[in-house]
């Protein structure tokens, strides 16, 4: 049985299709082009100016095949992309410094000192352990304060 189908839903079935072809055709068209050598470990300082190039490189190769997909200017485009870039820049919360996030983990690390010392004196544990703890966290076994441990820190989720 054939069904005879609206002239709207052909449309937005053709809409859905262009769009999913560029998304997967552009970012193949840019790791396709890309045939920079990795960077050694002596680039390290001129390794943020690349990125960001490169960025810079594959955002413009997608406004490019966009614009060429809708039918408009790549100029058109790269401005709808960068008003959006900036709308969503001010919906992100501020990263903090290093300082504040140097404070932020001694704080908390003066909040679990604490903690562990009121188990200690509660009988819960040992002086030895208490210090093991404390020790393990400077060391960055476990994530939060004063370690490395996993990004995010406490209960973060990543």
């Amino acid at each position: 049985m054939i069904r005879k189908m609206s002239r709207k839903h052909v449309l937005a079935g053709l809409a859905a299709a262009g769009v999913l072809g560029v998304g997967i055709a552009a970012p193949t068209v840019a790791l396709a082009d890309d045939k920079s050598p990795s960077p050694s470990a002596s680039a390290n300082a001129d390794q943020g100016t690349d990125r960001k190039q490169q960025r810079a490189d594959r955002q413009a190769e997608f406004a490019d095949a966009l614009a060429k997909e809708l039918g408009v200017s790549t100029d058109k485009v790269t401005a709808a992309l960068e008003k959006i870039r900036e709308q969503h820049q001010g919906d992100r919360p501020e990263r903090p410094s290093a300082e504040d996030r140097q404070a932020w983990q001694q704080e908390r690390q003066a909040q679990l000192k604490e903690r562990l010392d009121q188990a200690v004196k509660d009988g819960k544990l040992t002086q030895e352990q208490a210090d093991a703890v404390l020790k393990a966290v400077e060391a960055g076994v476990f994530p939060g304060p004063g370690g490395g441990g996993h990004r995010g820190g406490w209960g973060n989720g990543r």
